[in-house]
């Protein structure tokens, strides 16, 4: 049984005639004549009952070229499958992406990758950063944007940007006029940070040690929700410099820069070894290389 002999006899079934069928698949009467009847008797069954004016499917030939229609179609997905693979710039891209990150950095690279790849649309899954590890070792996405360090066996990471830190503080605050901060005067202040599990909260730990000593930490489950309780008058925050740009301004809240050395993160794409769509990869890497952002610094790796 061959792809060719099925269709065939879906030819057949569909014009009712060996002639018009052959006609359709390229091929002479009798060859295609004989094909048929070589796959009846593989079978072990007749699939049409021919006469001189019409050709009609058997009741059991019904069901073997029904089947045979849809054997075909999956097989020319397979062809699709196929294709898209050989353009590796086609077809969705699953994105995972910490929640920090997420909202403030989508919304740039999207439009650019619209341009540098348009048949490549994102499927993001926002998470924390041991769930986008599981993930991206068990395949459910295809890379992740992370924070380093990201030291995880079998895993390639490419840094793309360093971003610094800001701290937001409510428009009422005695620190609301000030230039800078030293990162040490957090200490003194209550503080919100995401709830544990979120890197960015270990970073801002690691910036500013004296705060997990001595400072008053409440937790919130988004950065969003923090910068509403900052503008309530809850306390301060510190914010990554993407999530204070202009359009995230809050006219109840002020962002003041850190004093040197600013504490920053490095950001990085992360994915498997041996992944198959390099081109996707470097897609990624160069749409967000790219943005044109004071907040963050891209990192161009030298050969």
């Amino acid at each position: 049984m061959t792809l060719s002999e099925l269709k065939f006899i879906v030819a057949v079934a569909r014009e009712r005639n060996f002639r018009r069928a052959a006609e359709k698949c390229f091929v002479s009467q009798p060859a295609l004549s004989l094909a048929v009847k070589k796959l009846e008797e593989e079978l072990g069954v007749t699939l049409f009952e021919r006469s001189h004016k019409d050709v009609a499917m058997t009741p059991i030939g019904e069901q073997i070229i029904a089947q045979a229609s849809r054997t075909l179609e999956e097989s020319n997905r397979i062809k699709e499958i196929a294709r898209m693979g050989n353009n590796q710039l086609a077809g969705p891209f699953k994105l995972g992406v910490i929640y920090s990150t997420g909202p403030y950095l989508l919304p740039e690279i999207i439009p650019a990758l619209r341009q540098l790849a348009p048949d490549m649309p994102l499927e993001v899954e926002e998470n924390l950063t041991a769930n986008l590890e599981t993930q991206l070792r068990n395949r459910v996405i295809d890379a992740a944007i992370i924070a380093l360090p990201f030291d995880v066996p079998g895993i390639r990471c490419e840094p793309l940007y360093d971003e610094s830190f800001v701290v937001a503080v409510p428009d009422i605050h005695p620190w609301a006029d000030r230039k800078e901060i030293h990162a040490e005067e957090l200490a003194d202040e209550k503080v919100l940070l995401l709830n544990s599990g979120h890197c960015f909260s270990n970073q801002v730990v690691l910036a500013c040690p004296e705060l997990s000593r001595h400072g008053e930490v409440l937790q919130g489950n988004s950065l969003e929700t923090i910068r509403n309780m900052v503008a309530s008058n809850l306390g301060i925050t510190v914010l990554p410099c993407s999530a204070a740009v202009e359009r995230y301004q809050n006219p109840l809240i002020k962002t003041i820069p850190f004093t040197h050395p600013v504490p920053t993160r490095r950001m990085a794409l992360a994915w498997r070894k041996g992944y198959t769509r390099e081109k996707a990869i470097a897609c990624l890497v160069q749409a967000i290389r790219a943005l044109k952002s004071p907040c963050l610094q891209a990192i161009v790796e030298v050969e």
